[in-house]
């Protein structure tokens, strides 16, 4: 099977030859930092280091909405607006055309197959894009206090998001889409169902179609305990969630029994990688069942991290081949 191939095969639970084997999130640098110094190559791109270490390639076209020229944040979690009155003169650097990064996909293309990478377009979601301009706790008092200009705000986003994948489907059409949202915690959702349903899923409902439509599939991005979340997902024709983070408190296995076409991603817990070799096999065995039952794509639930050496990632990839190979032999 093509590693294309292979990635939609396995989103839709139809048999494989192998589970695909990616790490979707950036490597962290402080990761790569101490890589480097244990011998692996410098100067590598993202996706160069996937080829190097020998996972399915994934190419990430991260789309934004903030254009050349936006203020930045003081730090994270502060805001870019002040005043919400801003958002009219902000307005002036916000929803660029992306070329750069539409430039990036098509350089890409001139030089691989297509058929042989994990094509995954991001764009801002719903909570994610007004916090990111409110600032974390403004953003909270922003639901009661600036409501219209909230929905005025995503409604941008959403006119937004929709022309760039047209713009996309254009040249390549993305495995996954997904909304980078960030919603949940380790105790679970950060805002309520009513708050959802009045301020995100509408959106949702208009931006999911679409994606269908060009022939992708529309996937969440949150951290955190996702339990309380997918049916509200589920509701707005959402297909999955990453990463799906062991440390939150996640049960992959209970979300299949409860959600059986809903696609996972992730789930490795990433702070056993330093814990030896059986360690690592014992998460993967954890995790045995999940990958047999379909629509599940095991990988690190977020970024490696530089606690994990260079020999301890290579074990980890190692059991990683052999379970993926494993967890699709019932499905054959």
């Amino acid at each position: 099977m093509t590693v294309a191939e292979r990635f939609r095969a396995a989103m839709r639970g139809e048999p494989v030859d192998r589970l695909p084997m990616v790490e979707w999130a950036p490597y962290w640098d402080l990761t790569l930092e101490r890589w480097i110094a244990e011998g692996m190559p410098e100067g590598l791109s993202r996706y160069q280091v996937q080829e190097h270490f020998g996972l399915d390639p994934v190419f990430c076209l991260r789309s934004t909405p903030l254009g050349p020229g936006c203020p930045e944040p003081e730090k994270h979690g502060a805001p870019v607006m002040t005043d919400p009155a801003q958002y009219d003169d902000l307005r002036e650097c916000l929803y660029p055309d992306n070329d750069a990064h539409f430039a990036a996909l098509e350089e890409h293309l001139a030089t691989r197959e297509r058929e042989s990478f994990v094509l995954w377009m991001v764009i801002d979601g719903f909570f994610w894009f007004p916090r990111r301009l409110f600032g974390i706790e403004p953003h909270f008092f922003a639901f009661f206090d600036h409501p219209d200009l909230m929905h005025r705000m995503n409604a941008d986003l959403a006119e937004h998001s929709i022309a760039l994948l047209r713009r996309m489907a254009e040249i390549a059409v993305p495995e996954f889409v997904t909304f980078a949202e960030d919603m949940s915690y380790n105790h679970g959702p950060m805002l309520s169902e009513g708050t959802y349903a009045e301020f995100i899923e509408p959106y949702y409902r208009e931006i999911i179609p679409v994606i269908e439509e060009i022939g992708s599939v529309a996937i969440c991005d949150s951290d955190g305990d996702v339990t309380e979340m997918i049916p509200w997902l589920e509701r707005a024709g959402m297909k999955g969630v990453l990463p799906l983070e062991r440390q939150a408190g996640g049960n992959g296995m209970a979300l299949r029994e409860a959600h059986p076409e809903f696609i996972l991603i992730g789930h490795y817990d990433k702070m056993v990688m330093n814990r030896g070799e059986a360690v690592i096999r014992g998460e993967f065995e954890r995790l045995l069942p999940l990958m047999r039952s379909g629509r599940f794509v095991p990988s690190v639930d977020h970024q490696t991290p530089p606690g994990v050496s260079l020999e301890e990632y290579w074990t980890y990839l190692r059991l990683y081949a052999e379970y993926a190979s494993s967890g699709a032999a019932s499905r054959k």
